[in-house]
């Protein structure tokens, strides 16, 4: 009887092994082809797109991934101008969006309750820089899905026919040595005084000041001196700090702004005529060999009637100010675009949709929609230089971010109080530099306004 049982045990355990191995060995012959195995009860996730302009594209990518993964991405699109309200109602129902979009941190600060915490999502890990992401206390909520930067836009034809002048004022044989607003000063002072042997008007296209067509300078060009005292000050963009600024560095951006005006193609008296397509068309014709613009300037230069500006001699240069340090700063790269996570979802959603939006910007298939369909710069290390949009001024973006030697200036003029205190800043430089008010009362302008709209807007 005991030689039975053991007999009967000993079968037992070779049966179960047995079982063991096949099931195993089923599993090597049927691999799993979701890359989300563990989110396997997750059928569906949504995704409420900010671009009109690409929502077909999108529809592909998520057709494309339900077919790799098994999760569908149900893609709802809201009408330009419109993303807010459409969010606000979507929030409030069962179809609610895994993943929508915050405006910066202004915006993180009205959807706090719904982003979910991506400090250690797998996209945030590739991000270039991560002082670009939506922070609070340190843990991170929003992270950018297209970046766009600007500076100053040069024509290397004329910077380099300047270094072959013989009676030439400087020491200066190569952009590569213009870090400074020192040296940057005494190039275009030079060139300015050469211009007629350069073939130009004037070193910069006009200064922009006409009411609607000022936002280069009381925005883009602001965003630096309140990047760095916002930086110096420690603030926290999410946070009732920036309710309040002195301009600390008012006389760095009065510097750069100056030297604008002073070499320019335009005297100052008709500068509250000029808009920008008129200051890209003297860059783009070659009346002045640089302009202070964005990687976005490349269809308008490219489109321009008259173009004699050649496409591989299109460069950018940082906006130097004079700002201790600013040896190492590079372009005002930024975005208004931040992805957020729904914090009300289920865990597993949350993890699906985390899936999905590095799938999107890592794998072959979702970066080539990336760089082919949507035209995004991203600002992700998975893409390398080359895997850019095909216009000069966006490789330039990349090569920025992509080089180590470089800081980045983020985009902080999302924290701007109102569109009212950027129309009264960019009336006070117009007045400035028609001599009607001094760059004291600019300040005062700037420190003042910004104040009482901040307040307003609580």
């Amino acid at each position: 009887m005991k030689t039975l049982k053991k007999i009967a045990s000993v079968l037992l355990s070779v049966l179960v092994v047995g079982l063991v191995f096949t099931a195993c060995k089923g599993n090597e012959e049927k691999p799993n082809n979701n890359t989300n195995p563990n989110n396997a009860s997750v059928k569906s996730i949504r995704y409420l797109n900010f671009k009109p302009e690409i929502a077909d594209k999108y529809q592909e990518v998520a057709d494309e991934y339900e077919k790799e993964t098994g999760i569908k991405v149900i893609v709802e699109t809201a009408a330009n101008n419109s993303y807010e309200q459409t969010l606000t109602a979507k929030m409030a129902t069962d179809e609610a969006p895994t993943i929508f979009q915050i405006n910066g941190p202004k915006g993180y600060i009205n959807w706090k309750d719904y982003c979910a915490d991506l400090t250690d999502t797998e996209i945030y890990k590739h991000l270039n820089d991560k002082n670009m992401a939506v922070t609070s206390e340190g843990r991170v909520y929003g992270i950018p899905y297209v970046v766009e930067g600007y500076g100053i836009i040069y024509n290397s034809a004329i910077t380099d026919k300047y270094f072959a002048l013989n009676n030439k004022a400087t020491s200066y044989n190569s952009m590569s040595e213009i870090n400074t607003f020192k040296a940057l000063k005494e190039l275009v002072e030079d060139m300015q005084k050469n211009r007629k042997e350069l073939g130009i008007v004037g070193v910069f296209s006009s200064t922009s000041l006409k009411a609607g067509e000022d936002w280069r300078w009381q925005t883009h060009l602001a965003n630096i001196p309140v990047y760095y005292e916002f930086k110096k000050n420690n603030v926290d963009l999410t946070s009732e700090a920036i309710g309040k600024i002195s301009f600390e560095y008012a006389e760095n951006f009065k510097n750069i702004f100056d030297l604008y005006t002073e070499n320019s193609v335009s005297d100052k008296k008709d500068l509250g005529k000029k808009i920008v397509d008129e200051s890209m068309a003297e860059f783009a014709q070659g009346k002045s060999a640089m302009v202070q613009n964005g990687n976005w300037a490349w269809s308008q230069i490219n489109d321009i009637s008259g173009n004699t500006v050649d496409e591989s001699k299109i460069k950018f240069l940082p906006i130097y100010t004079g700002i201790e340090g600013e040896e190492k700063q590079g372009l005002c790269i930024g975005t208004e675009n931040f992805l957020a996570i729904n914090s009300k979802a289920s865990e597993a959603e949350q993890k699906a949709a985390a899936d999905f939006i590095y799938w999107l910007y890592s794998s072959e298939k979702g970066k080539s929609h990336v760089i082919n369909d949507f035209g995004f710069i991203a600002p992700f290390d998975t893409f390398s230089a080359e895997e850019t949009p095909n216009d000069p001024l966006a490789k330039e973006i990349a090569r920025y971010m992509n080089d180590g030697n470089y800081t980045n200036i983020p985009w902080q003029f999302t924290v701007f109080p109102s569109l009212n205190f950027k129309e009264d800043f960019g009336s006070a430089l117009l007045q400035y530099v028609q001599g009607t008010k001094s760059f004291e009362d600019v300040k005062n302008t700037v420190v003042s306004k910004w104040e009482s709209e901040s307040s307003m807007a609580k």
